[in-house]
């Protein structure tokens, strides 16, 4: 299965990074082909620029900045996000690649003035992350980054794309028992993904 994997962390001894590298592993093991796109590392702009949002609703031109990555998407079968939420949110980058990337004409497009799915290539979806909180903070915050991967970025998708959220709350406090135990529960996820 050709699958995506887009990891957002800058620091490449991270706890994040470790969870990547179990993502990258496991799905190669199982004989998967990825790709594996660090957006740090490969130097991805979060910033939606002036040009950009101007012709944002404009399909035979929107993709030309970031054609490269729209290509990567639309070949992907499987896409998996890896990153740490910061701030109620996603890292920069990550943001910015829904924004840049996810365009009208690529990831949604208008039939009779309503929204419809346009990934529908993509039949599994994951996320693999870490908050500095307890789940209860997540919850009572709302949760946006779970909401927006299970809900919005889900709708783009097939319709029966099968979703997985595997979270590790607490992470401040996590020791190292309950850091292998979640590293162990990715891999175990990936497996039967």
């Amino acid at each position: 299965m050709r699958t995506l994997v887009l990891f957002a962390h800058p620091v490449p001894e991270s706890f994040s990074s470790s969870l990547h590298k179990t993502v990258v592993d496991t799905l190669q093991a199982r004989g998967w082909e990825i790709d594996d796109c660090d957006l740090n590392a490969e130097g991805f702009s979060p910033v939606l620029t002036t040009e950009e949002r101007r012709n944002y609703h404009e399909e035979d031109i929107n993709t030309g900045p970031v054609a490269e990555y729209v290509e990567r998407l639309q070949a992907a079968e499987a896409l998996v996000l890896v990153f740490p939420v910061w701030n109620f949110g996603y890292p920069a980058i990550l943001k910015g690649f829904f924004d840049r990337v996810f365009l009208p004409g690529i990831s949604f497009k208008l039939v009779d003035e309503k929204v419809a799915p346009n990934l529908t290539n993509i039949r599994k979806l994951a996320a693999v992350t870490t908050y500095g909180g307890s789940r209860m903070r997540a919850f009572l915050s709302g949760d946006p980054p779970r909401k927006v991967v299970t809900r919005p970025l889900r709708f783009v998708m097939h319709p029966q794309v099968k979703t997985r959220y595997l979270a590790l709350y607490d992470m401040n406090r996590a020791d190292e028992k309950k850091r292998a135990g979640f590293v162990e529960r990715v891999k175990t996820e990936m497996e039967r993904f």
